[in-house]
């Protein structure tokens, strides 16, 4: 049995690591469920995108796929599109809904750290751009090749179509914007109370 006592040089760290994740996916599951309430159509506007880039770049990749994850899971429990598709094709809509959660902030995560050493700012930009592509971008392949005949059935006509596609587009055009905006300011925050 091995009774070395706990360093506090690499505990503390931890410790402080744990916080910042508990406090960030508590950032995550509040934004979330307001989110499910602000619709544009029948789309949720996902401000949750800013605390997983956030997190992403404070805390590295593992955090940002535990946050992608954590929306992921609060998308299945609140989220009536979740809901309506988990009816339909259960399988299906719980690894696309968690998949791409989780994507998008490990991917933002990877890309902040890829650009992190020749310019933060950049690599936060760069992140908060990444992360709604990613997170819209397997949501609109899976639905597509997944949920095809759902989606057939769904949109109708062609009007119909262009309507789900322009709220598709206008969504994902809010997320960046406010992900491009948000993002990099929260981060100085962060850096700026790191140093005080």
């Amino acid at each position: 049995m091995n009774s070395e006592p706990i360093r506090r040089d690499t505990a503390r760290p931890n410790v402080k690591k744990l916080a910042g994740l508990a406090l960030f996916a508590a950032i995550v599951v509040v934004l979330q469920i307001i989110g499910t309430f602000v619709k544009l159509g029948p789309f949720s506007i996902s401000l949750v995108l800013i605390p997983i880039v956030v997190g992403a770049a404070v805390y590295g990749t593992g955090a940002g796929a535990f946050l992608g994850f954590v929306f992921g899971v609060v998308v299945m429990i609140a989220d009536p599109t979740a809901h309506f598709l988990l009816t339909l094709k259960p399988f299906s809509t719980l690894l696309v809904v968690l998949v791409k959660g989780t994507a998008a902030g490990a991917v933002s995560a990877l890309v902040f750290k890829a650009l992190e050493r020749k310019n933060t700012y950049l690599g936060v930009v760069v992140a908060a751009v990444v992360c709604p592509i990613v997170n819209t971008g397997l949501f609109c392949t899976a639905m597509f090749f997944l949920f095809k005949d759902v989606l057939a059935q769904w949109v109708g006509g062609k009007i119909t179509f262009i309507a789900v596609v322009m709220l598709v587009l206008a969504n994902f055009l809010f997320e960046l914007a406010t992900n491009v905006i948000f993002s990099p300011v929260i981060m100085r925050i962060i850096r700026a109370g790191k140093k005080v």
